[in-house]
């Protein structure tokens, strides 16, 4: 299924689709303020096998994002952390970086592995951010890498639509996407290093 979902009015209507399917343990692709990105519901063990799958690695293996609407989410994921850490993401979020902290003991469940670490994202696009708001849960995120190696990401749903229908549910054409991976920032050791230079500039 493939849905246009316009990022400046996106429609209760076609959110609530996008819902359906992932409660139903469904896999999708939704567009981000960086590239578009495979997710599903993080309590849906076979979803995210599927997407391990997608990107060619075990579910043990897996290092996935997950998308947040708001940082009062985080709690129910990650272990206390220092308040240099929330004011640093208060000044950078919504936004294109994904903050790494350390993980409570929810994750290493998901993933049925011994994961101590979380890759946090609030990106500043509407249709994420009303897709994690209805849902009522985090989405588990993985970026969707351009299969032919000619690009590193696809940027048009339409052409994604055409490479994934028989391997995903649904996907959210939200308008062309980005090139850039977002800016990954390493929190963990209270220090703040940046692991991966991608879209933004981050702010201290």
């Amino acid at each position: 299924m493939l849905l246009k979902i316009y990022p400046e009015n996106p429609s209760p209507k076609l959110i609530n689709t996008v819902i359906e399917c992932l409660m139903d343990g469904g896999v999708i692709i939704y567009p981000t303020d960086t590239v578009y990105a495979f997710g599903c519901h993080p309590n849906k063990a076979r979803a995210i096998e599927r997407i391990s799958q997608l990107k060619g690695i075990k579910k043990k293996e897996a290092d996935f994002s997950f998308i947040f609407s708001d940082l009062s989410q985080l709690s129910a994921f990650t272990k206390t952390f220092d308040k240099s850490v929330f004011k640093l993401m208060k000044r950078n979020l919504p936004g294109p970086f994904t903050f790494i902290l350390e993980a409570n003991s929810s994750i290493p469940k998901i993933f049925n592995n011994k994961k101590k670490t979380i890759g946090i994202r609030i990106p500043n696009h509407r249709v994420a951010l009303e897709i994690v708001d209805k849902l009522n849960h985090p989405l588990i995120s993985s970026s969707v890498n351009d299969e032919d190696k000619i690009l590193e990401y696809n940027t048009d749903a339409e052409i994604l639509y055409d490479d994934f229908s028989d391997r995903v549910d649904l996907v959210i054409d939200g308008g062309y996407g980005d090139n850039q991976a977002s800016t990954v920032v390493d929190c963990v050791n209270g220090d703040f290093e940046i692991l991966r230079q991608g879209k933004g500039i981050l702010e201290f």
